[in-house]
């Protein structure tokens, strides 16, 4: 069935179609947007206000690019790499419009990070970026949230940084036919705007990220891909509203919750709030910005073009 959907929004390449996916008498079911209601294939209707949103998609695997935005490698005083590199979220982290998202007991280092997800829409292996278009299905809104606190051991991979449950909402809906190009991006946490960018700021376009990646991995129908966020990715607590809003696709919404299971301490890596966490978690804003690197066993990852004093 999700294959399925899927292939109606590759099919129907209308320009600016938006496809929702929401429960529906305990049901999933995919929608189309007509007015202020939801419409099923059969015709029943759901009021947009009063909709059990899901992701637009179920991916079998979600790929995300670590810096592609220019404001936030300059905010990093870094350089991009010579070409893009990835991590990976499990799918036990995806959530969707409206959804909570959880910040562990133990940890304090949580931040939002706006972003644009690619949507596959057929299987795609081994094209050329020129060639991309046609594997896509749309695009959709998402928030690529990073728990910090464990920065030190999963700079790398990334794996509980960005993996942890909840932390890959997704939506509201899927948009077909949208011209990535030229597109304002803007993350509002409780009413005030704190990332604000354009598309034009990417390095590599979604179409190129498509095809590297597809290159050596094969992707499928709903697989996400996310291209990067803008400068300006900062903590937030519980009980913040945080909100993505991208030119044409629509406002990811979210509410901050605590978890109320603290992380053990029986086993495994602790939570941090070492230098290597703080100055990725604050950005632009740690105090030794501009002045030195930080240290830390992932600070290769945002290395400083300054020398270390």
């Amino acid at each position: 069935q999700a294959e399925d959907g899927i292939r109606d929004c590759l099919l129907s390449r209308g320009l600016g179609d938006v496809y929702k996916r929401q429960l529906l008498n305990g049901y999933p079911v995919q929608t189309t947007v007509e007015g202020n209601e939801l419409v099923t294939k059969d015709g029943r209707s759901i009021d947009i206000n009063e909709a059990q949103h899901l992701p637009p998609t179920q991916p079998s695997k979600i790929i995300c690019v670590h810096l592609n935005y220019e404001s936030r490698v300059k905010e990093y005083i870094t350089k991009l790499p010579p070409a893009p590199t990835y991590f990976h979220k499990p799918i036990t982290a995806l959530n969707s419009h409206n959804g909570d998202i959880v910040r562990p007991e133990r940890c304090k280092w949580l931040n939002y990070e706006g972003e644009i997800a690619i949507v596959i829409g057929r299987n795609c292996r081994n094209i050329s970026p020129d060639e991309a278009k046609d594997y896509i299905a749309g695009y959709t809104v998402a928030n690529d949230y990073g728990l910090h606190d464990f920065r030190d051991t999963d700079a790398g991979s990334m794996l509980r940084v960005k993996g942890s449950d909840t932390l890959c909402p997704v939506g509201p809906g899927l948009v077909t036919g949208w011209d990535f190009h030229n597109k304002g991006i803007r993350t509002i946490v409780n009413g005030k705007v704190m990332q604000d960018a354009n598309t034009n700021e990417m390095e590599w376009d979604m179409n190129y990220l498509v095809a590297d990646i597809a290159r050596n991995i094969t992707l499928e129908p709903g697989d996400l891909l996310l291209s990067g966020t803008p400068a300006n990715s900062r903590p937030v607590n519980p009980g913040d509203i945080v909100e993505v809003e991208v030119e044409g696709l629509g406002k990811l919404s979210n509410r901050i919750v605590h978890g109320a299971t603290p992380i053990r301490d029986d086993v495994g890596a602790q939570p941090s709030s070492s230098e290597e966490v703080v100055s990725t978690a604050m950005g632009g804003d740690w105090e030794f910005r501009g002045k030195r690197a930080a240290g830390g066993q992932g600070a290769k990852f945002y290395k400083s073009s300054l020398n270390k004093k």
